[in-house]
């Protein structure tokens, strides 16, 4: 008896603390690692997400690019840091789905790692070329693919990201062969688009809208199932008899496993307050992308879907 009281004892003392550790909670800077460099879609939303929270809640948000690996240098990082609530990372469907299934070996799994804590938005894919460039449609793109196999240069944000993963369907698709050329980001990639080194890129409508109205590349597709809100004038893949390749990148933020429930449902009631505002609504849509949300477990539910609509498609490659 003496045994079980201690035992009880001692898990009443843990549950307290964990209690209070999640009402005191945050009473430090929150730091969120961003899988990609400043400028990109990934990016841009972290920063708008965080300097809500810091309006409306007044916690310190600290964001950190870590690019690199297609994003599984920051989510290890993260992955394998303290679960305490202090370290967190912007997933999105390209690390957390796809990379699993691209790489052989990861020094961390992102279905056991990490825990989610809630869906913020997502956004389709959009293929741009230089402002200048000869293709002026996605059947001008399969034509020369076709004429030059091989020899069209394909760029996307990293291996294994949606936007490789558009590339291989389209491949499989319109039986074309184009050369992958990964990035890190928009940020390196967009000089050598612009500047001729590279013939195509493909990145989310969010990280693309910018550059696409200031008229230094040209759209040519979205991989949506309609047009996007502020693309309109694009058409999608399958209008342009392209079948096959409709997907877009979600985005949420995670924890490392082990994160103390309170808190888990703390950033959920968070990201869900932050959601309903009109302003912060407003933000998401004019930058191209979608409003998600959801519980933290919708979000795994989501992604672990993803994860096997996708799965067969990628081992026949």
């Amino acid at each position: 008896m003496n045994i079980m009281k201690k035992i009880a004892v001692a898990v009443g003392i843990a549950a307290c603390a964990v209690t209070a550790t999640a009402q005191t909670y945050p009473d430090k800077p929150i730091k969120i690692v961003v899988p990609f460099p400043a400028g990109g879609g990934t990016d841009n939303v972290t920063r708008m997400i965080s300097n809500a929270v810091n309006v409306k809640y007044g916690w310190t948000i600290v964001v950190e690019n870590k690019p690199g690996a297609g994003g599984n240098l920051a989510l290890e990082t993260v992955a394998k840091s303290k679960p305490d609530g202090y370290t967190l990372v912007m997933a999105q469907t390209d690390n957390v789905v796809l990379n699993p299934l691209l790489y052989k070996k990861l020094n961390y799994d992102p279905v056991k790692d990490l825990e989610p804590l809630g869906m913020v938005a997502k956004g389709a894919q959009v293929l741009v070329v230089r402002a200048d460039s000869p293709y002026k449609n996605l059947a001008d793109v399969v034509a020369a693919a076709k004429a030059k196999s091989g020899q069209v240069t394909f760029a996307t944000p990293g291996t294994g990201t949606v936007a490789h993963m558009v590339l291989q369907l389209w491949e499989g698709s319109s039986g074309v062969d184009f050369t992958h050329v990964p990035y890190k980001g928009v940020a390196q990639a967009l000089p050598d688009l612009i500047g001729g080194q590279i013939d195509l890129y493909m990145g989310t409508v969010p990280t693309m809208q910018s550059h696409i109205e200031g008229g230094k590349v040209r759209a040519l597709g979205v991989t949506s199932g309609q047009r996007s809100t502020v693309l309109k004038n694009v058409p999608t893949f399958a209008e342009a008899g392209v079948k096959g390749v409709e997907l877009a990148s979600v985005w949420g933020l995670m924890a490392p496993t082990g994160t103390p429930k309170p808190i888990v449902d703390k950033w959920n009631a968070v990201i869900t307050e932050l959601l309903t505002q009109a302003d912060v609504r407003q933000k998401i849509t004019d930058s191209g992308g979608e409003i998600v949300g959801g519980t933290a477990k919708q979000m795994g539910d989501a992604y672990a879907a993803d994860r096997n609509r996708l799965a067969p498609l990628i081992q026949k490659k």
